[in-house]
């Protein structure tokens, strides 16, 4: 570190030394120049190149890792001529900390030299043409670049001992990190540690760890540290968006009692455990070893109380047709229908899961439900269960074997159909327990991340799997007859009820004019079931080969058209939408808005919320909609922000992330100048009271 800040006195030198030094770019804020190692250039020369930044008082650049705030400086070097060459990567000395208004930087004070390796090919003399950016930052930041241009002329003779900006390149390499001795590991709760003879209380009276990467850690918060023989631990705190299955790259910096520092670059592999590092928040946790066994127990009940839920409905009601059949069934045949039931539950869960992990993975503000913000998702949905409910009533009947066995539940692909479509309008019905699972799911490794989603499925399918694993429960249930027929037909309603439910989803999203396209495509598929069905019957009846054809084309037609129509829809402009967050007394959520009410010492209660999220719907109505509830709303002067995800909103997906959930419902509760609150997904009257209340 001293190295860095000795080599501001240097001078430049003799007139020939001033042939290693390009003309400088000057500002009011500092000066930079492009810097070589030697004067001249030999045969297949390895030269060493560096941006010189002399830096005015008060003001600072930035590392690989500026920290919280800034930019990286770069540099690209090209030499052409008789000698030609590219420049590599820049090697960085260690900088030093920055803590200000509670963000860290990691920066360059006064003067450094940042340098990088050119291999030139060819004997004669080269120019080096160089562009540099970087930022210089005082109490403002000022963006600065410069050209450079540096010619070297050939020699004959030894220029192996360089020249006479040489000695800047000596104290930037006496300023790097050298490759630890000491082999590195970091445990999942953000324990860093070292091993090795030699560390030991009474040559490590300080240390600390500069991540190469950011978004690694908090790099602000404190870092504890604990040293005995052989063994010293620095305590981290990770974010919770970090890869804690990934090795943690960066320096440690070692500081003895006389005050000499000693930099060490490591990689710290991943290693199990999950104690958490001194100081950090329980919250930052990612879940390891037996903290895996609960996320995994709250995933399955989770997913099993997801058969209570609405959105379930539809699909359970089929299932029941499934069920009753069953009655007079083998036991072979019951066991075949729960397990490749299972298996679309679980595979559709897996799937849903690994989408979501890869979304975040590549930055995505992805949430539970996410894929009901896709306007044409939900209508196609929608018309989906318009025709399972046409099939249902007889419109048009499926043979055995084929996709309509998803609305009779017989069949092998029956069964995996209705899994997958029980997972499909599953997920906007977040079940208590699952806020946890999928928090820790999405945090951790992404084979973990797999398998809590498969717990879910678990859940989800157990009922079923009860019923025909059991011996004796499948055979109490009502022999097949007559009266199944019926029961058929009346289980149409709730898919068109569904239908309904998500119409009005669609008028949230994109309007009247989206919303008469969806319905048009109603009446149309249902024409095309009609006619597909008239098919049907006139070739049992008749046999007649070219009516058939016909109705079907003209069934597959209307499909297309359908398709033609929404693919258009949704290359419109969506319409303005009046969404709940217009309600009286009620104001849209924003993060500004939050702070300013915070700042001024008014309680604030935040409901994020979704049209399509049936949970969000019911805790509206039955618990916050209620007159005891809005009267201690206004009695407390408690201001309602509604965060509306019904269609992505950054914003809202970054406070939820920032609250470690991945979505809706979410509720929270700020009192006058205090901490929030957080308030249980499934909501009465009683709860929000005594929150409130508090």
């Amino acid at each position: 570190m001293s190295a860095l800040l000795l080599a501001g006195v240097l001078g430049l030198g003799s007139v020939s030394a001033r042939a290693a030094e390009s003309a400088p770019v000057a500002s009011a804020n500092d000066t930079a120049t492009l810097v070589t190692d030697r004067d001249a250039v030999g045969p297949d020369q390895h030269l060493r190149v560096g941006l010189r930044l002399q830096l005015k008082p008060g003001w600072h650049t930035y590392w690989i890792n500026p920290g919280d705030a800034g930019d990286t400086p770069t540099l690209d070097v090209t030499a052409e001529g008789g000698a030609t060459g590219k420049g590599g990567a820049i090697h960085w000395p260690v900088p030093v900390r920055i803590s200000e208004g509670g963000l860290m930087s990691y920066a360059y004070i006064n003067e450094v030299t940042l340098p990088e390796d050119l291999v030139l090919k060819g004997s004669s003399g080269t120019t080096l043409h160089a562009h540099a950016e970087w930022l210089a930052c005082a109490q403002v930041c000022i963006p600065e670049s410069g050209d450079f241009t540096l010619t070297l002329p050939a020699s004959t003779a030894d220029v192996s001992e360089g020249g006479a900006q040489a000695s800047l390149f000596r104290k930037a390499e006496a300023a790097m990190p050298v490759a630890s001795p000491f082999p590195a590991s970091v445990s999942g709760g953000g324990v860093l540690t070292l091993s090795g003879k030699g560390l030991s209380a009474a040559s490590v009276s300080q240390a600390w760890f500069l991540p190469q990467d950011g978004g690694v850690i908090d790099q602000v918060a404190e870092q504890p540290l604990h040293v005995s023989d052989g063994q010293l631990t620095l305590g981290l705190k990770f974010l919770k968006s970090a890869h804690r299955d990934k090795p943690l790259l960066g320096v440690v910096v070692l500081k003895d009692a006389a005050g000499q520092e000693s930099p060490l670059q490591i990689e710290a592999r991943p290693v199990g455990g999950a104690a958490s590092a001194p100081g950090q928040a329980p919250g930052q946790e990612v879940p390891t070893g037996a903290g895996w066994l609960r996320v995994l127990l709250f995933a399955f009940v989770g997913g099993l109380i997801l058969n209570l839920m609405p959105c379930v409905f539809p699909v359970l009601a089929m299932k029941a047709l499934s069920l009753a059949k069953m009655g007079g069934a083998g036991r072979g045949a019951q066991l075949q229908s729960a397990l490749f039931y299972t298996l679309g539950v679980t595979g559709a869960f897996a799937a849903l899961g690994i989408v979501m992990i890869g979304l975040r993975l590549a930055g995505s503000a992805a949430g539970w439900g996410f894929q009901f913000q896709s306007p044409g998702f939900v209508v196609g949905v929608c018309w989906l269960l318009f025709l399972m409910g046409l099939n249902l009533l007889g419109v048009f009947e499926v043979s055995a074997g084929r996709l309509g066995q998803v609305q009779t539940g017989s069949g092998r692909s029956g069964d995996m159909m209705t899994g997958l479509l029980a997972v499909i309008v599953a997920t906007p019905c977040t079940a208590p327990f699952m806020g946890v699972a999928i928090a820790g799911a999405l945090g951790g490794p992404p084979v973990m991340g797999v398998l809590v989603f498969l717990s879910m499925g678990l859940g989800l399918a157990f009922p079923y799997i009860l019923v025909a694993g059991v011996p004796g429960v499948a055979s109490r249930m009502p022999k097949p007859g007559a009266w199944m027929g019926i029961l058929k037909q009346v289980l149409a309603f709730p898919l068109f009820a569904t239908c309904v439910w998500l119409l009005w989803v669609a008028a949230i999203q994109r309007g009247v004019t989206f919303v008469a396209l969806t319905a048009g495509g109603v009446v149309l598929l249902g024409f095309a079931g009609w006619i597909y069905g008239v098919g049907q019957r006139r070739s049992m009846l008749e046999g007649g080969r070219g009516t058939v054809a016909f109705c079907r084309i003209v069934a597959v037609l209307c499909v297309v058209v359908c398709g033609a129509a929404l693919a258009q829809g949704l290359r419109a402009a969506p319409a303005p939408v009046v969404t709940g967050a217009s309600e009286a007394g009620i104001e849209p959520f924003s993060e500004a808005r939050l702070a300013e009410l915070r700042e001024q010492g008014k309680p604030v209660f935040i409901d994020m919320t979704a049209s399509w999220c049936i949970t969000c719907m019911v805790n509206e109505r039955v618990a916050l909609d209620v007159p005891s509830v809005q009267q201690a709303f206004r009695d407390r002067k408690i201001v309602f922000l509604k965060g509306d995800w019904t269609n992505r909103n950054a914003a809202i997906g970054a406070f939820l992330k920032a609250h470690g959930r991945d979505g809706v419902p979410f509720y929270i509760y700020y009192a006058p100048h205090q901490d929030g609150v957080v308030l249980p997904q499934i909501l009465t009257p009683g709860i929000v009271l005594s929150t409130i209340g508090k």
